[in-house]
């Protein structure tokens, strides 16, 4: 980290129509490339109730990228090179349950993966080797600030639940929302992974805001998921998950328990004396350390 570069404790990752963070004093606008490109757009940081926030929009301002064209490594590796600790991430999904209600929040626990493996999941490789657990994908302590921030300002909210990361860009099959609703999952949705997989090798706490904008396809009576209805809803999201997260920046204490601190602790498998200077080099921003 450079004497120059801003610095932010905490980052919201936007999704689908959230494209600016309202609230934000001493604001700076950034701009970086990393080893692995350059993020989704450039990251916006600013105060946000006493706590530096860093603000990148998922899909770039204006929805610009598909789901698979995302740079979620770059993304990723961006607000670490902030010295991020706890990523927020807001994502517009569709519900797999008659009680999750369109409108209605959902800060899962789970996920269960059916992207088809084009996207990269992992930073690491070029002759150094890690496996990372990630039984509990989700920041518990996070999550649980976000289901109280959402219960503070009135908004229906749903602790846990499973969701679905779909490869899009299309969405459901009716045989395949049954099925996801066979399997008990809560939500759908086209980004949590790699985006969830990345910040825990980063050692980054993850937790997801899941604004629900639709009842996919599974619903006898409601109309099949499309993307203008899914843009009716996505607005009145958008406000509310505001509100959310600007309250848990207010209530966040300075000391906060994160699931993925330490995670790199262990998980690099290679002999130190094998791993190239060059991927050492590389990758000094997450590994420094973390090697046995």
């Amino acid at each position: 980290m450079t004497s120059d570069q801003p610095t932010a404790h905490l980052a919201v990752i936007g999704g689908s129509g959230f494209y600016w963070m309202p609230g934000l004093s001493e604001v700076q606008h950034w701009t970086t490339d990393t080893p692995f490109g350059p993020p989704s757009d450039e990251i916006v940081i600013g105060s946000l109730h006493g706590k530096r926030v860093a603000f990148l929009p998922r899909h770039g301002v204006g929805h610009r990228l598909m789901p698979h064209e995302i740079p979620v490594r770059a993304n990723i590796w961006a607000l670490k090179s902030l010295g991020v600790q706890g990523i927020l991430a807001v994502s517009a999904v569709g519900s797999l349950r008659q009680e999750i209600v369109p409108g209605h929040m959902v800060v899962p626990d789970q996920i269960i993966d059916r992207t088809r493996g084009s996207r990269p999941t992992t930073f690491f490789g070029d002759g150094m080797v890690a496996h990372v657990g990630f039984a509990d994908p989700f920041c518990a302590d996070l999550s649980a600030r976000l289901t109280e921030s959402a219960g503070r300002v009135g908004q229906t909210v749903h602790a846990g639940g499973a969701y679905i990361a779909m490869e899009g860009p299309l969405f459901s099959t009716r045989a395949e929302s049954h099925l996801y609703r066979s399997w008990g999952a809560s939500i759908i949705g086209m980004t949590a992974l790699p985006e969830a997989k990345l910040a825990r090798e980063a050692e980054i706490a993850y937790a997801m805001l899941a604004t629900a904008t639709d009842y996919d396809v599974w619903h006898e009576s409601e109309a099949d998921v499309s993307a203008d209805a899914v843009a009716q809803v996505v607005a009145h999201n958008v406000q509310n998950a505001q509100r959310i997260i600007a309250d848990l920046a207010e209530h966040l204490p300075a000391a906060w328990t994160s699931t993925a601190e330490g995670a790199l602790i262990g998980a690099i498998m290679t002999d130190p004396r094998r791993i190239p200077e060059s991927t050492r080099a590389r990758y000094e921003l997450l590994i420094a350390g973390r090697l046995p």
